[in-house]
């Protein structure tokens, strides 16, 4: 659904279980047109559909699995508690300690069952607001605990190629969404996901990046091998905070696999390029967005 009329309340066109909100009382801009995804959806150079199920399920018979009987948690673990928090989480470091894979479409188990956390979806009260010197942001309006799901960074899954054309595209003033995640294996074997919420989106793409953020990044396998980058309360957050990520994905690690999303930005040079200054202000602030030279080298 097209996000372009101002006469909309709700962000999502009430693709979300929660309207998200969009304060428009100080400013008399409006975001960028774009069409609004919940979930990834299949762009150039993509081989395989997001949405296609290609992982198989479990057969539990209860509605809530349990990691005793259930296919699922023997295979991959349990990576949720029953309330559903992120239960292999440092809170020092915001960091994932194993790869997450949520029960799915072709499991037995139902829809209360704990291992079934991203699927659902946004479920905390989000608006997107102006700042004073970043333009747009993500804010929570209601208290968000540490290890909670808040969104995922939806967009088109695009290959390799068709990322680098598109940032070898963008203009100096061009805003840049997309994101690379490197996913390296014990083997030496790596995964690389792109995702780019430029035309087509969800709230995600409205999050400002942050030397100390809010949240950190987990690439959750739910129905597809393709990973839906899901993001995490990284601790307790207030109502009316601003939610941000570090895109360059030092808050995003694994063990077994290390997961590295990289979101590239441009102005100060880094071979020939110019990058953004960062405006997050935190005491341990880089002074520059993060800059990614593998997609376009």
């Amino acid at each position: 659904m097209d996000v372009s009329d101002r006469n909309v309340n709700d962000l999502s066109c009430g693709l979300e279980n929660v309207p998200i909100l969009i304060e428009t009382t100080a400013v008399s801009s409006w975001p960028p047109s774009f069409q609004y995804s919940p979930e990834n959806v299949q762009g150039p150079g993509c081989a395989g559909d997001p949405s296609e199920v290609t992982l198989t399920g479990c057969a539990c018979v209860a509605h809530s699995c349990v990691l005793e009987s259930c296919s699922c948690l023997l295979t991959h673990g349990q990576a949720y508690t029953l309330h559903g928090t992120l239960l292999a989480h440092d809170t020092e470091h915001s960091t994932c300690t194993s790869p997450v894979f949520e029960c799915n479409t072709l499991c037995s188990c139902g829809d209360s069952c704990p291992n079934r956390v991203v699927q659902t979806g946004v479920r905390h009260k989000l608006e997107v607001f102006c700042t004073t010197n970043r333009g747009w942001g993500v804010r929570t309006l209601e208290p968000i605990q540490c290890g909670a799901f808040v969104c995922e960074y939806a967009g088109e899954v695009i290959g390799f190629d068709e990322a680098r054309r598109r940032q070898l595209a963008q203009g100096p003033k061009d805003s840049n969404y997309i994101i690379a995640v490197r996913e390296h294996a014990g083997t030496g074997n790596v995964t690389e996901t792109f995702i780019d919420p430029a035309k087509i989106g969800n709230v995600g793409r409205f999050l400002n990046h942050s030397c100390q953020p809010s949240l950190f990044m987990v690439p959750v396998r739910v129905h597809s091998v393709i990973p839906r980058l899901s993001l995490f309360a990284g601790r307790n957050i207030e109502a009316k905070e601003e939610l941000t990520f570090d895109y360059s994905g030092r808050y995003c690690v694994q063990q077994g696999t290390r997961s590295i999303p990289t979101k590239d930005t441009k102005a100060g040079e880094a071979g020939g390029l110019q990058r953004k200054v960062c405006f997050c202000e935190t005491k341990n602030c880089t002074g520059f967005l993060p800059l990614d030279l593998s997609i376009i080298r």
